[in-house]
């Protein structure tokens, strides 16, 4: 369910908004934090990234090949 935060961002010429930094501290977003983009119908949705098995979805165990992460029982699975 969404809530309203009561503050307003504007997107600037090169497409960027500030993110508030009341809800920066309530999120605990630091500089470098990374976050992740969807679309729902007509809504806009940032959220944490967190990074997941190409081909299972966990996030355990993971290694990063070609900027994809792959988790050490695919890799397994992948040598055989």
């Amino acid at each position: 369910m969404l809530k309203v935060a009561g503050e307003l961002c504007k997107v600037d010429k090169l497409g960027r908004i500030v993110i508030p930094k009341k809800i920066r501290q309530m999120f605990n977003l630091i500089d470098g934090s990374c976050l992740e983009l969807l679309v729902d119908d007509d809504k806009i949705v940032l959220q944490e990234y967190i990074p997941q098995c190409i081909f299972c979805g966990t996030t355990d165990n993971l290694t990063e090949y070609k900027e994809k992460c792959i988790c050490s029982d695919c890799i397994g699975n992948l040598s055989k």
